[in-house]
This record gives structure tokens, C-alpha cells and sequence, in this order.
């Protein structure tokens, strides 16, 4: 995995650009602050998809229907803008003999979030990797965020949410099934 390497002249330079002093008492430390937080916003780059996934076949083998997890906390950066942009996932999965721990799917959406993204990417690597690690019938996920270059710049335009999704597996052909994830997804 890749290691940062922040340099605190470039942080200094950086606020001096914008027209700020960086000696200035508010912002003596804002440097060591921004490689903190950065650190910290782009840990994902430092995690693997197959460790988050811990697989298990006690008590699967006979499950044959849906496994949802709504409301999953997104918080991301965009490639673009490197501006925040935050909301939920929903992830669904038709197992195959195999489930995974539930709070891996909490880490596995994190674990491409804290990368810069696009949500369109970030919803389909989330799928992918599911797919790939656990091997389920099908995989279903639903990113919706708010995106803070649109809110807090140009349209600026507050509150729209940006919905994405992927369906991989039995959830392409399958419109019953599909129907059901959505449902699901909705809380219905």
C-alpha cells in the first residue's frame, strides 16, 4: 500500500496562497491538523477489500434469501474538487453458502470511501468487491449523497442528493428479485 508523504512547507504554502499567515496564532498548527485529518480521509488507500471481508459458511449454507444493510454512513472526497461529499449506502447480498460479518460491509464501504472518488466508482468497487470475496448469487448496492462542489460552489445548489447503483448477479436478470432489493432499500 502507498505512504504518505506530507510535507508542512507545502501545508504552509498552501494557506499562504489563499492569502492567510500561517504564522498567525489560529494557525500555527493548521498544518499538522490538514496531514492529520488527510491521513485520516485517505486511509482507504491502506486497507485491502479480501482482509475487510471475513467470510463464514456456519449457518449460511441453507440461507437463501436477501441480506440488506441500509443507512451505511458514506463519507468521501471528491477527485475533482477534493470537496467532501457524504451520505448513506445500502448493500444487499443473495448468499451462496457464504455470509460475511455484517459490520464488514460498514468497513468495506469505508474502505473505498476514504480514497478520492466518484460515487458512480465507489458504488460499483463496493459491488465488485463483494461479488469477487464472498461469491454470493448477487449483489445489490445504492449510494445516495450530498455533494458539497455542487452545494458550496458553482450551482450551489443545497440538499440534492446524487443517487447511484449497482446489481450485479442475479439481481441483472432477476426483476422480482431486483424489486424486492429495492423495496428493501427503500424500507419497505
Amino acid at each position: 500500500m502507498q505512504e504518505h508523504n506530507f510535507d508542512q512547507a507545502d501545508w504552509r504554502r498552501f494557506l499562504k496562497h489563499l492569502g492567510e499567515d500561517p504564522d498567525r496564532p489560529g494557525l500555527i498548527d493548521t498544518p499538522n491538523r490538514v496531514e492529520k485529518a488527510w491521513r485520516d480521509w485517505t486511509s482507504g488507500y491502506e486497507e485491502d477489500p479480501a482482509q475487510v471481508l471475513k467470510v463464514f459458511e456456519d449457518g449460511a449454507e441453507q440461507y437463501n434469501e436477501l441480506i440488506v444493510i441500509r443507512n451505511i454512513p458514506v463519507y468521501s472526497h471528491c477527485e475533482h474538487h477534493l470537496a467532501p461529499f457524504f451520505g448513506t449506502a445500502t448493500i444487499g447480498y443473495l448468499p451462496n453458502g457464504k455470509i460475511v460479518g455484517l459490520s464488514k460491509l460498514t468497513r468495506l464501504v469505508d474502505c473505498f470511501a476514504r480514497r478520492l472518488q466518484v460515487q458512480e466508482r465507489l458504488t460499483t468497487q463496493v459491488a465488485e468487491a463483494l461479488m469477487q470475496h464472498l461469491q454470493p448469487k448477487a449483489v445489490g448496492v445504492v449510494v445516495s449523497c450530498r455533494h458539497m462542489c455542487m452545494e458550496s460552489r458553482g450551482i450551489r445548489t443545497a440538499g440534492e442528493e446524487t443517487i447511484t447503483s449497482a446489481m450485479l448477479g442475479e439481481l441483472q436478470p432477476n426483476l422480482a428479485l431486483r424489486t424486492e432489493f429495492l423495496a428493501l432499500a427503500r424500507g419497505g
